[in-house]
């Protein structure tokens, strides 16, 4: 059978089929989003498509790094088993509409949630640079591995430590505060999925 050529799109086959469909699309969203633009994510909620994603990136270069990168990598203690899709249509015929109300109601709600987190913000005094980060509204299902990916390019990072009882935070340790604040610079507002925009501040000791 001959490869299937590069495209945007990839097809990615093992995932944790318990994983909710909302949950699963903003989990490949925190995954991939370092990799380039995301278009669309889809995944579908009928048993014979469970497991499975199609990943549909801005450009072909995007995709490529993503597949090579992300192949075999641990999701849910399950290696992911990535390729490109047969044809862009494989996604792109899915997306036909069938977002777009779940779109609107989610920018709505996402600009009521950055209302609310800047206004508990501006009532909080800041804690001062220190090696540890806090980072929050990070989606329900981002993991310490998506995590790690993430923060492991800045110089110094140590390690990713998660409150399994506090979803959609986490802290993050580097060797200094210097390393903290290079890393806080780079990844403020980093947006793991199209809705949701990282929020970082030092954690008060």
């Amino acid at each position: 059978m001959a490869d299937i050529p590069p495209n945007q799109t990839i097809y990615v086959q093992n995932l944790y089929e318990k994983l909710p469909k909302e949950e699963l699309r903003k989990a490949m969203y925190a995954m991939f989003s370092q990799f380039g633009k995301i278009l669309d994510v889809v995944a579908l909620k009928t048993l014979r498509m469970r497991g499975q994603a199609w990943v549909v990136f801005a450009d072909v270069a995007a995709a490529t790094n993503a597949k090579n990168t992300m192949q075999g990598f641990p999701f849910f203690e399950k290696p992911l088993r990535i390729q490109f899709a047969r044809s862009k249509s494989d996604a792109v015929a899915k997306l036909d509409g069938s977002y777009k109300p779940d779109k609107e109601r989610s920018k709505k709600s996402a600009a009521a949630r950055e209302t609310l987190i800047k206004r508990s913000e501006g009532k909080r005094a800041p804690a001062p640079p220190n090696k540890i980060l806090f980072a929050q509204n990070l989606p329900e299902a981002s993991t310490s591995q998506m995590l790690t990916l993430l923060f492991n390019q800045y110089p110094g990072f140590l390690e990713v430590r998660m409150i399994e009882a506090r979803p959609g935070i986490a802290f993050i340790e580097f060797d200094s505060d210097l390393s903290a604040t290079t890393a806080m610079s780079g990844l403020q507002n980093f947006k793991i999925t199209p809705e949701r925009a990282m929020l970082l501040s030092y954690a008060k000791q």
